[in-house]
């Protein structure tokens, strides 16, 4: 675009133009006045027209371009600063540079409001879905001892029991969306403290022992570990990170198979990385396996009384630390979680 200068000089020069056509027609003829007037008018019609022209040029773009400004970024640019655009020529160029970027930037902001629209369905339906099943099955045990159950010896304990582990199963479930929710909005405050990552891993093993013995799957280290690794965290979260990861690898995991915890010093951080020789997770599946109820086996991961937030607590505890957690696995080969902590 050309500058209001360049736009005013032009008329003003038409004018002119023209002006001195009509003089030179009426007056140049019978030369009433002498060649300087004629100079001093001139200048006078030309300044004058170029500065008239230049003032309702300027004032008829800026009245266009305000609301394109004030549309695309929130708020009026100062009417100095559209005229000094307008008197370089560069508003039009600028304007369009402006408008491509905010029309990429509402479109990035559309497709993210798509995929949270999405995720938000997604969430709501699995919540229901999740809730559903042990809602249907109290109520079911409940609704068989009132209708005459409760006088039969050898149902209403039996059902009774049911109906705690599902009362339980809808605990744990409101529990791990409440841990997310707290370590999403950062409302969870980490207790860092000083510890020996060995013997923390030490304890979970002790704890998962007897399930992996009933699973005749081994669990340990992967060699043999002489020396205490210190870490500074919050010991609980940690432990509940390792219990989530081996317990998982113990409860997916092949008869007859391995898990194994693993520990890297390198120099800053440790990284930690628990392996089995398992079933393994399909590539495709990989990127969704920290989502909220996002299960691989959806059949064995109900049957084995999972809330399927497991993994999505352990990504978000690990983010709250500041870190990283990542996952490798190939399919009946197995799978290896690795993430890293703050070295002491």
């Amino acid at each position: 675009m050309k500058s209001a200068k360049i736009y005013a000089l032009v008329i003003s020069l038409v004018v002119f133009f023209l002006v001195s056509l009509v003089l030179t027609i009426n007056e140049l003829a019978g030369f009433r006045h002498t060649l300087l007037d004629y100079l001093v008018l001139g200048t006078v019609v030309l300044v004058g027209t170029f500065l008239i022209v230049r003032l309702f040029f300027i004032r008829y773009v800026e009245s266009k371009i305000d609301p394109l400004y004030k549309t695309i970024q929130s708020y009026s640019m100062s009417s100095k600063s559209i005229r000094n655009k307008i008197d370089r020529g560069d508003v039009i160029d600028d304007l369009d540079r402006e408008v491509k970027v905010w029309a990429d930037t509402q479109s990035e902001e559309i497709r993210k409001l798509r995929k949270l629209e999405k995720y938000r369905k997604d969430f709501l339906g699995n919540v229901s879905h999740e809730l559903k099943t042990p809602i249907f099955n109290i109520q079911g045990y409940i609704l068989t001892l009132l209708d005459g159950g409760l006088a039969d010896p050898s149902i209403n304990t039996l059902y009774l029991k049911r109906a705690e582990r599902s009362t339980n199963r809808m605990i744990n479930i409101v529990e791990d969306l409440d841990s997310i929710a707290r370590l999403e909005s950062g409302e969870f405050q980490l207790k860092l403290e000083t510890f020996n990552v060995i013997k923390l891993a030490e304890e979970v093993l002790e704890l998962l022992e007897m399930f992996a013995h009933q699973k005749n799957i081994k669990i340990g280290f992967d060699k043999n570990y002489n020396r205490a690794i210190k870490v500074r965290a919050d010991r609980k979260r940690i432990m509940e990170v390792l219990n989530n990861l081996i317990g998982n690898s113990v409860k997916y995991g092949k008869e007859g198979g391995k898990t194994t915890i693993g520990f890297t010093d390198t120099g800053t951080s440790v990284l930690v990385d628990i392996s089995d020789n398992g079933i393994g997770i399909e590539e495709k599946k990989l990127p969704r396996i920290f989502e909220r109820f996002y299960r691989v086996d959806k059949s064995r991961s109900r049957e084995s009384g999972g809330t399927g937030l497991g993994l999505s607590i352990v990504k978000h505890t690990i983010q709250a630390h500041n870190q990283t957690i990542t996952v490798r696995s190939r399919v009946d080969h197995g799978t290896t979680f690795i993430f890293s902590l703050d070295k002491a």
